[in-house]
């Protein structure tokens, strides 16, 4: 047996050497599984980064005005009731004649009085067809003056007069003309006549002017007392300011109102808004246009989305905080979605395709760098990266030996012992 092993002594040798180096191994292996299966790891992909600013905020509609009585009086007519459409200009509820100011009363008739001498203005012809004559008339008298005035300028006038010739046993009467000086006193009747006809003209001329054009001026003025007389007979009723959906509702016929109190509210639900705030930080990011999510805590398991159709130039501040209000139009509201509810927001200010993606709970602070742990062989290797842009849950690698497929550690220890590891603290910003 002795010269068997020491014939052999090699060989024997290589085969213990081979049993341990297996045993190793199987040891290693295990330990190396146990190690690995206390990871959760994931396998870094391409994919999409979708940057978000989150805030909440409040549904409001497009607009909102809460309606109230003018004057006081006894409700006479109500003409809507909660949830009904209106549109703009509906006469929601009035007074009672009765009950009403004296001032509003004699409205009615100030109005009609207004109404028929516009009426006048626009379509009566008898005063146009009128000045047409006068105005034709004022001409001829006006011409016939000033030729008489100009004949007497010539200091010397012409005369007719009735002469009378005998022919045979009659007298024929003739034409006979002649001239002689004008005197100052005819002069000046014939200045004073041609000042008065000129006068004349000019009164029918302007009369014909402003018939001719429609009257602008008593037209304006015309109008001008229909509107007056019909603003002080809406005193006694509540009409809608735009079209819109009555959600609220207060007058009953017959109550008694004092000026001043709530009658309606109505709101255009044809848009819903959301205004939320947004930091200092982050409203440069922030434009018009980009996409918007929204969740609502009082409607579960449905997301709508929107869009930012305005931002704030000028910031507020609030206990030492500076906020812009950015204001969101939902795209996809429903019957669900009212006005006052509360809206979770997420504004996408930045959408990357097609990038290298880590999720950020992976990421670590190693000695001022941020790193990573890559599961190599059962056992985490510590990396080093750069990080791009995030979003809440996933960030771009920038540079780092770390490559598409890798399998990392999302919940690597604070200290890995042995080759590898390495000390690891709190993800770092």
């Amino acid at each position: 047996m002795s010269k068997f092993i020491k014939n052999n002594r090699v060989v024997l040798i290589l085969l213990v050497v081979a049993v341990a180096l297996f045993v190793f191994f199987r040891v290693s292996q295990a330990n190396n599984a146990d190690l690995a299966s206390q990871f959760q790891t994931d396998v870094i992909e391409r994919g999409t980064l979708t940057a978000t600013i989150g805030a909440t905020g409040t549904v409001r509609a497009q607009q909102t005005a809460v309606l109230i009585w003018q004057a006081a009086g006894t409700v006479d007519v109500v003409n809507v009731k909660v949830g009904d459409n209106v549109p703009a200009g509906f006469v929601m509820a009035y007074l009672t004649k009765t009950s009403l100011p004296q001032s509003i009363i004699l409205a009615e008739a100030d109005l009609a009085s207004a109404k028929m001498s516009l009426d006048a203005l626009l379509n009566s012809d008898t005063a146009r067809a009128q000045a047409v004559i006068t105005l034709r008339e004022a001409q001829k008298a006006y011409d016939k003056a000033y030729n008489w005035r100009r004949e007497l300028d010539n200091d010397r006038i012409t005369v007719q007069e009735i002469i009378y010739k005998q022919v045979g046993a009659y007298k024929v009467p003739s034409l006979k003309e002649y001239k002689t000086w004008a005197d100052d006193a005819t002069k000046q009747k014939a200045q004073e006549d041609l000042d008065l006809a000129e006068a004349k003209f000019n009164d029918a001329q302007r009369e014909f002017d402003r018939l001719t054009s429609g009257n602008a001026e008593e037209i304006v003025a015309a109008q001008a007392r229909i509107d007056a007389a019909q603003a002080t007979l809406n005193l006694a009723r509540v009409s809608s300011p735009f079209a819109g959906i009555v959600t609220e509702s207060y007058p009953m016929p017959g109550d008694q109102v004092s000026a001043g109190a709530t009658a309606f509210r109505i709101d255009d639900l044809s848009k819903l808004l959301v205004d939320v705030d947004v930091s200092e930080v982050d409203i440069n990011t922030v434009t018009i246009g980009q996409p918007v999510t929204l969740t609502f805590d009082a409607i579960l398991g449905n997301d709508y989305h929107g869009e930012v159709v305005e931002v704030a130039q000028t910031g507020s501040s609030v206990q030492g905080v500076v906020n812009f209000k950015v204001t969101v139009e939902l795209l996809d509201a429903d019957a669900s979605v009212k006005p006052g509810m509360t809206a979770a927001v997420n504004i996408t200010v930045k959408e990357l395709n097609d990038v290298v993606l880590i999720p950020n709970r992976a990421v670590r602070l190693s000695d001022g760098n941020r790193v990573v742990y890559l599961l190599v062989d059962g056992q985490p290797v510590k990396t080093n990266i750069r990080l791009g842009s995030s979003s809440e849950s996933m960030s771009i690698i920038l540079s780092g030996d770390v490559k598409e497929g890798d399998v990392i550690i999302l919940n690597p220890p604070a200290e890995f012992p042995g080759p590898g590891g390495g000390p690891g603290g709190g993800f770092g910003g």
